[in-house]
C-alpha cells in the first residue's frame, strides 16, 4: 500500500491538506487531516507530499496520437507517454489515422494497440463518413467513448456533408456524437478571397479569417439544431469563438444534453501571437481574438462549456513550415496542458479548483466513465502529484513528443509535475515515465 501523505488535495470544488492511501489499484481511505492511523503509517510506503497539490488524473477527451500510418508524427507509445508525463492519465483518441477508423475491425485493431502500447487508460472513438450508418450502429457505447463527426474539412473521406447521412447520424445513433464543426463552405469562400490577393503563400495572420469566427457559428448552429430536433447526445470540440457561446445553455452537467469544449491554445493564445509563434500555433479552428479567448473563459466559468481538452496532434517541425495555406494545422500540447492550466490560474484566469472541474470531473461526467476523473474512496488511483512553486523550463531535453518541439518551447512553467499514479502504481517521477500500462476506460452507460 502507499499512503500519499499531507498534501493539498484539490478535488470535488475545494482544497484541504491530507493524505490518501492506495491498495492495489484502488483509492482506499482518504484523510481529510493530517492525521493518519499508526497501523497505516507502520504498514504502507510514504510519500511525503507537504506543500505539493493531489490531483486527479487529467482525462483528456480530444487527441491524435497518429497510429496506424502517420507515426512519423507520433504514436500511441510516444505520446501516451508524454501525456502520462503531464499528468494526463486517460486519453480519447481520434479516428483520421490511415487507416481511418470507420469500421468496427479497424477500430477494434486500434484498442489492441493501445493494449500493447498505452501508457495511459484510452478510449477510441469511432469515425463517420458518407456510408458508414450501419458500422456506427454497432459501436458498443459500454467500450468506446463516442462517434467523431467531422462537419467541417478533413482528411480522407470524413468530412460528412451528405445532409441525408449527417440527419440520420443524428436521429439513429444512441450515444454521444463529437463533432468538429466549421463551415466548409465559408472556409472555401475565404480561401478564395486571400489565395486571390497573395497567391499560394497567404500569411499565417490570416489564418483566422479563413477559418472564420462565422464558419464555426454557422456550423456549431447546424449541429446544435440537428441534436435539439433529435434529442442526440451532443458534444461540439475546440469551440473557438465568442458567438458560438450563445449556443449553449446555463444548467448542471448532468443535465445536459448538449456540451462544448475548449481547447487549453484557445485559453492560452491569441491572433497577436501570430507575430511570435508563427505557424506552430496554427489550429483548426484558428486561434482568434484576444475578445474570443476572454470569452472563452468566461463561457468556462459561467458552465456554458463544459470541458478543457488539448487536440493534441503533432506534427513534425518542418511539416508547419509555410504560410496560412500550407503549413500543417495542428500542434502538440499533452504534456503541457495542466501546466498550462495552472499557469493561468496563477495569473487570477480561473481558480485550481476549476481546472481541476474541468479537466478531470466534467470529462468523467460527461462521457459516464467508470470511477475515474475524481480522489474518492473505492475510485481508481490515476492522481497527479504537483509542485506549485518550482519552475520548470520546457525545453528539447525533456519534451517527450515525438516529433520532439512544443509551442511553448524554451518558455517557463511555475509548476512542475512530480509524480502521476496511474490504476495505483508510479507512472511517472523524477522527469522518468516507467514501463507502466494504461486500461480500457469503461462507460456507465
Amino acid at each position: 500500500m502507499i499512503l500519499i501523505h499531507k498534501a493539498t488535495i484539490i478535488n470535488e470544488g475545494t482544497s484541504f491538506v491530507g493524505s490518501v492511501l492506495i491498495e492495489k489499484d484502488i483509492i482506499s481511505e482518504i484523510y481529510r487531516s493530517e492525521e493518519v492511523p499508526e497501523t497505516i503509517l507502520n504498514k504502507a510506503t510514504i510519500i511525503d507530499a507537504k506543500d505539493l497539490w493531489l490531483l486527479p488524473g487529467v482525462i483528456d477527451d480530444q487527441v491524435h496520437f497518429r497510429e496506424p500510418g502517420l507515426t512519423h508524427k507520433g504514436d500511441i507509445a510516444s505520446e501516451s507517454r508524454a501525456a502520462i508525463a503531464g499528468g494526463v492519465t486517460s486519453f480519447m483518441e481520434m479516428p483520421n489515422t490511415n487507416p481511418q477508423t470507420t469500421t468496427i475491425e479497424l477500430l477494434e485493431q486500434k484498442f489492441e494497440i493501445g493494449a500493447q502500447k498505452s501508457y495511459a487508460n484510452y478510449s477510441f472513438y469511432m469515425g463517420a463518413t458518407n456510408d458508414n450508418l450501419a458500422e456506427l450502429k454497432k459501436v458498443n457505447q459500454k467500450e468506446v467513448c463516442g462517434v467523431k463527426v467531422f462537419m467541417g474539412s478533413s482528411t480522407g473521406n470524413m468530412l460528412v456533408d451528405d445532409k441525408k447521412v449527417l440527419q440520420a447520424i443524428f436521429a439513429e445513433i444512441d450515444m454521444l456524437i463529437a463533432t468538429h464543426c466549421e463551415k466548409e463552405e465559408i472556409i472555401r469562400e475565404n480561401l478564395a478571397k486571400y489565395k486571390a490577393e497573395f497567391g499560394e503563400d497567404i500569411p499565417i495572420q490570416y489564418h483566422p479569417l479563413i477559418r472564420s469566427a462565422e464558419a464555426c457559428y454557422r456550423s456549431s448552429a447546424e449541429a446544435i439544431e440537428l441534436a435539439d430536433k433529435y434529442q442526440t447526445r451532443l458534444h461540439i470540440l475546440h469551440l473557438s469563438t465568442e458567438k458560438e457561446i450563445s449556443l449553449f445553455d446555463i444548467k448542471p452537467l448532468t443535465e445536459k444534453k448538449i456540451t462544448g469544449e475548449v481547447c487549453v491554445h484557445h485559453l492560452w493564445f491569441s491572433d497577436e501571437d501570430y507575430s511570435k509563434y508563427g505557424t506552430r500555433i496554427k489550429w483548426n479552428p484558428s486561434v482568434k481574438t484576444r475578445q474570443d479567448r476572454g470569452a472563452l473563459m468566461q463561457g468556462l466559468l459561467k458552465g456554458k462549456l463544459d470541458v478543457i481538452a488539448t487536440d493534441h496532434a503533432p506534427h513534425l517541425i518542418e511539416e508547419k513550415v509555410g504560410g496560412a495555406s500550407k503549413a500543417a494545422s495542428g500542434g502538440p500540447l499533452v504534456q503541457h496542458s495542466l501546466q498550462m492550466m495552472l499557469e493561468l490560474s496563477k495569473k487570477g484566469k480561473i481558480s485550481k479548483e476549476q481546472v481541476v472541474n474541468k479537466m478531470c470531473h466534467a470529462p468523467a461526467i460527461m462521457f459516464q466513465i467508470h470511477k475515474r476523473g475524481y480522489i474518492r474512496k473505492g475510485y481508481f488511483a490515476d492522481l497527479v502529484l504537483v509542485n506549485p512553486n518550482k519552475p520548470y523550463t520546457i525545453t528539447r531535453d525533456n519534451i517527450l513528443y515525438k516529433c520532439k518541439w512544443a509551442p511553448l518551447e524554451g518558455e517557463t512553467m511555475s509548476t512542475t509535475i512530480e509524480k502521476t499514479f496511474l490504476n495505483g502504481k508510479i507512472a511517472f517521477e523524477n522527469g522518468v515515465v516507467n514501463e507502466v500500462r494504461g486500461e480500457m476506460l469503461k462507460f456507465d452507460r
